[in-house]
């Protein structure tokens, strides 16, 4: 799927960035609440430098992170899709299904809806095996969220993050997987 394709579920729009999506993208990036288990927030010249490297992703891969929309009223919700896990984090050739929501989407099961068909083109379109995800172990939305994808967490795969100071509580990771075989659409 390239940035300019869109796909639509029952009640969202994944797209490519526009200029446009850059404010709503950096108030999100910079409300303590989304960010809380990150490192910090984002100011808005970092956050501008992450859509700047979303874009790249699609150059380099074929896919990346989509502008997630509701469609009734065309509102920026936050992003989804398929990233390269740097080598630091997990063996090579790694590709992670995230997301990330504004607040005001919360508790509707966007996330959930919308990582949903990021699965659909990575197991679909770019043939992938196995599909990642992780998180702070203590953000148990968004491990709720793998666990209504199918994916599956082994308490083995689970690693501190490199990019998290020791002694952090988000600092200890869980990793969840899910393989193609495994995947089912309808899920």
């Amino acid at each position: 799927m390239a940035p300019t394709d869109r796909r639509a579920t029952r009640r969202l729009l994944l797209r490519g960035w526009t200029d446009a999506d850059r404010e709503p993208f950096a108030t999100m990036n910079a409300d303590p609440v989304v960010m809380e288990f990150f490192p910090a927030p984002l100011k808005r010249a970092e956050s501008d430098a992450f859509v700047d490297r979303i874009e790249a992703m699609f150059d380099a891969h074929g896919f990346g992170l989509w502008v997630v929309e509701r469609r009734a009223d065309r509102a920026f919700l936050g992003f989804t899709g398929l990233a390269p896990v740097r080598d630091d984090i997990l063996p090579a050739g790694a590709i992670e299904v995230g997301w990330r929501l504004a607040r005001s989407a919360w508790g509707q099961g966007y996330a959930t809806e919308a990582a949903g068909e990021a699965l659909r083109v990575g197991f679909g379109t770019a043939g992938l095996a196995e599909i990642v995800s992780f998180t702070a172990a203590v953000n148990h939305p968004s491990r709720r969220v793998m666990e209504r994808l199918g994916m599956r967490h082994d308490p083995v795969d689970d690693f501190d993050h490199p990019a998290v100071p020791p002694g952090s509580a988000i600092r200890p990771h869980v990793l969840y997987r899910l393989r193609r075989q495994d995947w089912s659409a309808d899920a």
